[in-house]
């Protein structure tokens, strides 16, 4: 079995180093909230109180932290990853970052002999604790056929795309789809409830036709009860719009409904509620509506 060490025990992190605990493997987890290390070691896992601390005997290497910034300090700090890792070590991020940062690091590793892969899922904490997450994957080929034993154990789709930055890409395109899905899905309830729609009957018709979707199956009962303990933050789901909008600039590629949307989680963030699941896209349409009752 394979050693493992991560960095970054969250929603996402802690119930996916569940699955390879389960499956055998040694994991060594360090975050900076002594309560998330503490659930890990509960699990079966080991406690690191540093990044060094984490990387120190790992075969392979996990971070699972929240943006560009985070694995850059994570990696390249001293004190970090490549100031403390075993040559040839395979390096997986499994974060949601710049495709360009998931490049520079990348490159970064292969100069100090590490092997990096970008690896960013979709599938929110439902995926995660079930292990069922999508997992999109950049980097040379070998190394993810390396990494693909471990990865199953997490994910129920996990695909190769190509050099590094790939699966970061992926991702950007991922977001822009759910959180169009999310505010269409938001406006057709609004909709629904103005007209005094049976909106459980409805919800279940439109998912049997072509508007279906996976966030109208999971996510439609727990909007229409305003149900919004977050799977995915706003936050995230903000920096992520952040993230495709500037790669879409920079490509010369035109989202105009992206834009759009990125406007409306940018203004939900605002208005305090960046905490809150990225379903409560709701509570956006019912305040452009007139229709919130907070």
């Amino acid at each position: 079995m394979t050693h493992i060490g991560i960095v970054g025990l969250g929603i996402m992190g802690l119930p996916m180093m569940k699955h390879l605990l389960e499956a055998g493997h040694t994991v060594t987890g360090y975050d900076r909230n002594e309560a998330a290390v503490a659930r890990l070691v509960e699990a079966g896992g080991k406690s690191a109180s540093s990044v060094a601390e984490a990387v120190a005997g790992a075969d392979i290497f996990i971070t699972m932290v929240p943006d560009s910034p985070q694995v850059q300090e994570v990696v390249l700090s001293e004190g970090g990853l490549l100031d403390n890792a075993r040559d040839g070590l395979l390096y997986i991020d499994m974060s949601s970052i710049r495709p360009d940062v998931a490049a520079q690091v990348a490159k970064a590793c292969r100069e100090k002999g590490v092997r990096a892969l970008d690896a960013p899922v979709s599938g929110g904490e439902k995926g995660a604790v079930e292990g069922t997450l999508s997992i999109m994957v950049g980097g040379e080929k070998a190394d993810f056929d390396e990494a693909l034993p471990v990865l199953e154990r997490m994910g129920k789709t996990v695909v190769y795309l190509g050099p590094s930055g790939s699966g970061q890409t992926v991702k950007a395109a991922n977001q822009l789809i759910v959180g169009g899905t999310y505010e269409l899905l938001a406006e057709a309830i609004v909709f629904l409830e103005a007209y005094d729609v049976d909106t459980e009957a409805a919800l279940r018709v439109l998912g049997g036709g072509l508007a279906g979707s996976r966030i109208l199956d999971i996510k439609g009962e727990s909007m229409l009860k305003r149900e919004f303990t977050p799977g995915f933050r706003i936050d995230l789901h903000h920096k992520d719009m952040g993230i495709v909008t500037a790669a879409a600039r920079e490509a010369g590629v035109v989202i105009p409904l992206g834009a759009m949307v990125a406007q409306l989680i940018a203004a939900l963030r605002a208005q305090g509620d960046g905490g809150l699941d990225h379903s409560a896209l709701l509570r956006g349409v019912e305040r452009l509506s007139g229709r919130f009752s907070g």
